[in-house]
């Protein structure tokens, strides 16, 4: 049994006479007890409004917030906590990045260039900063067969480009983007690198100074945390020059009745009471994370995904979706079924307890290249174990069965 297993109570739940098996971890994760009781204890304990009074619980919030900021910036190494932004979700940070960056910063004749293989929002935003701008978007594609990037595709990164945009690891195709070649060719025409690290975190440790991108963005409730909790990282010099993305209280210097001025840093896009309940959640997240430590992590991803796409690979009518090496995958393996649509795959093994994704992930330009406009996608994580993988292999080799088409 998983060491870790135990601290997610969730995963006990009975469903059909056994414990549910929890694989969309790529839509949202479980948390642990550890960060519940967090939760628990800043409600208990400490809950106030952060940076607005001085009496003792808006001060106990304000260090709880504060020390989850420092947490998040030791865990990514960023520079300064300065550079780290407290949002929503991840989808909040890149549309931030898009109002307050792209709209502001480009013109006609310049370009963004994304994958192909982007979750909407790393491309809904872009579109509509071309739509504001008259800039262009332009796609870097993947061979359909290995899902590997289009090397003469990175080509279309040139002196026009001004914003190139990816994600880390493809919440599709679960391959790593070939990060250091998209910077250094974004670095080499003077462009900025806006880097969707949703699936990214969750999986490999992250060095934003080391990667030396301009924006990082990544979701709480990926990585453990509750919801409600987003992280974008961003350069100091770029955060100085880009307008606030939402107007209040706490990200002011100075308001007059005909003008204001701004607060400098993180605090100029922090409008408002923020959720501090998140902050102490993702840090607890953060605490528990460096406990299990990246190398299990990626030991247990490298186990199930070699069962997995092995035992998959194996099954009659089962398709999977991009590479077939194991090693390449982190945690995500998308497929169809011949004759089966993805939601009748879902709701089968549903029945069994067996908890997977179905539909366009979120993704349908990627769909749309490959042919592809639905599919099911199963996510284990670090709790997860073999015996899991062998009963969602098992049922999922009843599932045409169950539609009528013998196996």
């Amino acid at each position: 049994m998983n060491k870790f297993r135990k601290d997610f109570p969730i995963l006990n739940r009975q469903v059909k006479g056994r414990s549910i098996v929890y694989f969309d971890n790529a839509a949202t994760a479980q948390r642990p007890v550890q960060v519940m009781k967090a939760v628990e204890e800043y409600n208990s304990n400490y809950n106030g409004n952060p940076h607005r009074a001085a009496h003792i619980l808006s001060i106990d919030a304000t260090r709880e917030y504060d020390e989850s900021k420092e947490a998040v910036k030791k865990f990514i190494n960023a520079d300064s906590v300065d550079s780290i932004i407290y949002c929503k979700n991840g989808s909040e940070a890149l549309n931030l990045i898009a109002r307050s960056y792209g709209e502001k910063f480009l013109k006609p004749g310049d370009k963004i260039v994304v994958t192909i293989a982007e979750h909407h929002s790393n491309i809904v935003p872009w579109q509509r900063v071309c739509r504001v701008t008259g800039a262009t978007l332009e796609y870097i594609y993947i061979d359909k067969e290995t899902g590997e990037y289009i090397k003469e595709d990175f080509d279309k990164i040139d002196e026009n480009t001004k914003i190139v945009a990816f994600n880390h690891v493809s919440n599709v195709l679960g391959t790593v983007s070939p990060v250091e070649e998209f910077i250094s060719r974004a670095k080499n025409v003077g462009a900025i690198t806006v880097m969707d690290g949703a699936q990214g975190v969750p999986h490999l440790p992250v060095d934003v100074s080391k990667m030396d991108c301009d924006f990082y963005t990544f979701s709480g409730h990926k990585m453990l945390s509750s919801m409600g909790i987003g992280v974008l990282y961003g350069k100091r010099e770029l955060l100085d020059k880009m307008d606030p993305f939402i107007l209040g209280g706490d990200m002011i210097e100075y308001v007059e009745e005909q003008s204001t001025t701004f607060a400098s840093g993180a605090t100029k896009f922090e409008a408002g009471t923020q959720n501090v309940e998140g902050a102490v959640s993702l840090k607890a997240a953060i605490d528990y994370m460096n406990k299990v430590g990246y190398e299990f992590i990626a030991k247990v991803n490298e186990e199930m995904m070699r069962y997995l796409v092995t035992e998959m690979d194996k099954i009659d009518h089962v398709n999977i979706i991009g590479t077939k090496d194991f090693s390449k995958r982190e945690g995500v393996i998308s497929f169809t079924i011949d004759d089966v649509h993805p939601h009748d795959v879902a709701t089968i093994l549903d029945s069994y307890g067996i908890s997977i994704r179905s539909g366009h992930h979120c993704a349908q330009p990627l769909g749309k290249y490959l042919g592809i406009p639905a599919s099911n996608r199963v996510s284990p994580y670090f709790y997860n174990d073999l015996e899991e993988a062998e009963y969602f292999i098992e049922k999922l080799k009843t599932v045409r069965g169950v539609m009528g088409f013998g196996s």
